[in-house]
């Protein structure tokens, strides 16, 4: 067994190279959230709920927009190879295009969402604390997607340390500023939830202009900010990142809209339910920070390796990140099934909610293997730049699988939140399945074309 697992030695070190400073950077991210709804949770149950229900609709468009701008990797990752600079020049420029298109037509949609708030079933008093704090989360959108521009753009040139240095510097000020927005600490203002989103709205603006400063200073990047006659600008560099990163941005928005929807849900439930629902939530997206950090490797990995035609090292690459994915979550899920009555507390002081929450971690710890595997996979069809399928069967497992199982299980069965989290389970398992699956046919068919263009 070690002999065969000894080749792929180089693979796990070359991918966990890229991978740490990514799951920095995204673990960084989800220490934002997670301090945020620790720190609100300590205002109480309603307050927790009200933050829990405001993230919950505004992710959609968050998630959407973030993932159509993740397309920009693998077309960059495979042009640097190619040592074709001019054009990744252009897609650089023309992103940052896109990016200010995408922001202002994803703040419309989300204001045009808000008007709905009263309409969507919740608890009055969570509502009137979440209407102030979603609409500062849309001002942070374009900021954030010009980061994420940086940061998928440097990500297709090899290079993650930039963004995770970045992320854990906004990281420190968000929660710097949410202890003072929050409680009003050292003479400033005590504005409870409000005080939170705008701790996480001066954070985020902060985050392009040091990546722009970083851009600027460094002799090895700026020339990707001048303008010269080698820039090439138009629809076609526009429609190429959308080409691909569109796709990307449904796939996410999918996931994201089932565990949204399912909040929903528990929402109905009541207040309890609904803040017990976002610790667990807060609790898995922190571990699937890790993955994803294996998973932004995989596709940078799979695109360098598809630009040279070395289906080898391809195929290793994927293999080596399926293993450390299986490594990493089997872990997390252990973690998260022994503390599982310990770990709310953290969040909060009420009895209800942490006697609730509880064996809602357990079940996250339950689908964490299908919940890497599912990623990584994904990950490496987008370094195959193969992402309309994907679509295709996130929708089925997400949402023709995922939340009519999961609502069955909860009104019909009487589960309560435990069904909607089953059902999660079953839907992420499929998505697995099916992602893999793709996988293996896609590298074989482009391996087969390869051979025949020689």
């Amino acid at each position: 067994m070690f002999p065969a697992l000894a080749k792929y030695i180089p693979y796990y070190k070359n991918n966990l190279k890229i991978a740490l400073p990514v799951v920095l950077t995204q673990v960084g991210g989800g220490l934002v959230a997670l301090f945020d709804n620790i720190m609100v949770g300590h205002l109480g149950a309603v307050e927790l709920a009200a933050v829990a229900f405001a993230n919950s609709v505004y992710i959609l468009g968050h998630v959407f927009a973030m993932g159509a701008v993740m397309g920009l990797t693998p077309l960059v990752g495979q042009a640097f190879v190619q040592n074709d600079t001019g054009y990744v020049k252009s897609l650089f420029q023309n992103g940052l295009l896109y990016v200010f298109l995408l922001g202002v037509l994803m703040s419309v949609i989300l204001l045009l969402v808000y008007l709905g708030f009263d309409s969507m079933g919740q608890v009055p008093e969570v509502i009137v604390l979440a209407k102030p704090y979603y609409l500062i989360q849309i001002l942070s959108l374009l900021p954030y997607l010009l980061f994420c521009l940086c940061k998928q753009f440097l990500e297709g040139l090899g290079n993650t340390k930039v963004a995770m240095n970045i992320t854990m510097v906004s990281c420190v000020v968000n929660i710097v500023l949410n202890y003072l927005l929050i409680y009003g600490k050292m003479g400033f203002p005590r504005w409870g939830v409000v005080g939170a989103g705008v701790a996480t709205l001066i954070s985020r603006f902060l985050m392009p202009v040091m990546f722009f400063v970083v851009l600027k200073c460094s002799s090895q990047f700026s020339h990707y900010l001048s303008l010269e006659s080698s820039t090439r600008f138009g629809w076609s560099y526009l429609k190429k990142i959308a080409i691909v990163g569109l796709p990307i941005g449904g796939h996410m928005l999918l996931e994201c809209m089932a565990f949204a929807l399912c909040s929903i849900m528990v929402g109905w439930l009541g207040a309890v339910p609904l803040a017990a629902n976002q610790i667990a939530q807060n609790i898995s997206n922190l571990t699937f920070m890790l993955v994803v950090g294996i998973g932004s490797a995989t596709t940078i990995r799979v695109s360098h390796r598809l630009g040279e035609n070395n289906f080898y090292g391809l195929r290793m690459a994927g293999k080596a990140s399926i293993h450390l994915c299986l490594l990493t979550n089997s872990v997390m899920a252990l973690l998260m099934i022994l503390f599982a009555t310990y770990i709310p507390r953290i969040f909060t002081t009420d009895v209800d909610v942490i006697t609730t929450a509880a064996p809602l971690i357990i079940l996250a710890g339950l689908f964490q293997i299908s919940d890497g595997l599912q990623t990584v996979g994904v990950s490496i069809l987008r370094g195959l730049t193969d992402v309309r399928r994907p679509v295709v069967y996130a929708f089925i497992s997400y949402i023709c699988i995922n939340l009519p199982l999961g609502y069955y299980l909860s009104f019909v069965c009487g589960l309560g939140e435990r069904g909607i989290w089953i059902g999660f389970i079953v839907g992420l398992s499929i998505a697995a399945l099916l992602y893999h699956v793709r996988c293996h046919r896609q590298i074989n068919k482009l391996e087969k074309l390869s051979c025949k263009s020689i």
